[in-house]
């Protein structure tokens, strides 16, 4: 689950890594962080294309 804490720290090192940098073990830490985010990211969009439902209507105007 994709929590604001996981968010927050996230964007924490992004915005120091931008500024100062990054040392050996909060670039493993960002790296950690980004794949543990894509995968709830992922695993919460394929629920909701799971749960999606499309119907086909055939076209009602017959010319």
């Amino acid at each position: 689950m994709i929590d604001q804490k996981l968010i927050d720290r996230i964007n924490e090192l992004a915005n120091k890594k931008k500024t100062v940098g990054l040392t050996d073990e909060e670039l493993i830490e960002q790296a950690e962080l980004r794949r543990i985010y894509l995968e709830a990211f992922r695993k919460n969009f394929r629920a909701q294309l799971d749960n999606l439902d499309i119907e086909f209507v055939e076209d009602l105007e017959q010319n």
